[in-house]
C-alpha cells in the first residue's frame, strides 16, 4: 500500500517512528514534510495529504501535529477525505470498520511512540465493514453534495 504522511514541527521524530513502521511492513511512504524543526504551519500538511489521498496518488494517510486536531481538521476540508483523530486502537478500529476513513491523525504530544504505533497497526489491519454503515458513510459524503 502506498501511505502518505504529513506533519508539523511538533511530530518530526514521531513521524519517523512511524515510517520506519511503515516500511518494516512493506508499506511504500510519501512524506509530504515537514522536515524541519521550525515552526509552521499544519494545515499545509493537512491538505497536501488529503489531496493526495482524494486523487488516489497514495491509498491512505497518516497526518500528525501537536494534537492531531488541527491537522485532521485542514484535511477534512478537502473533499472526499475522512479524517479521524485517534487516540487510541478501538478508536483507530472503529473509523476504519464503520466509517471508512482514509487518513488517520494523532497527537505527538498526546500518544507516546508505542502507543501511536499501536494505532496505525490496528487502523491499517481494520477492514470497513460496508453494510448498514456504508450507508452511513454514504449519508456523510451526501452533506459536501450540498456545499457545491
Amino acid at each position: 500500500m502506498r501511505i502518505g504522511i504529513g506533519n508539523d514541527h511538533s511530530a518530526l521524530e514521531l513521524k519517523a517512528e512511524i515510517i520506519e513502521l511503515l516500511e518494516a511492513r512493506g508499506h511504500e511512504v510519501v512524506d509530504y514534510g515537514t522536515n524541519s524543526a521550525e515552526s509552521c504551519d499544519y494545515p499545509i500538511y493537512g491538505e497536501k495529504v488529503g489531496r493526495a489521498v482524494v486523487s488516489g496518488e497514495v491509498d491512505k494517510g497518516i497526518l500528525i501535529c501537536g494534537t492531531g486536531l488541527g491537522i485532521s481538521l485542514a484535511a477534512n476540508k478537502v473533499k472526499g477525505v475522512r479524517a479521524a483523530v485517534c487516540s487510541d486502537p478501538f478508536t483507530a478500529k472503529m473509523s476504519r470498520a464503520h466509517n471508512d476513513c482514509n487518513i488517520l491523525a494523532f497527537g505527538a504530544r498526546v500518544v507516546g511512540a508505542e502507543l501511536a504505533k499501536m494505532i496505525v497497526e490496528t487502523w491499517l489491519d481494520t477492514e470497513f465493514e460496508g453494510g448498514r454503515h456504508q450507508r452511513r458513510v454514504d449519508l456523510i459524503m451526501d452533506i459536501e453534495k450540498k456545499e457545491d
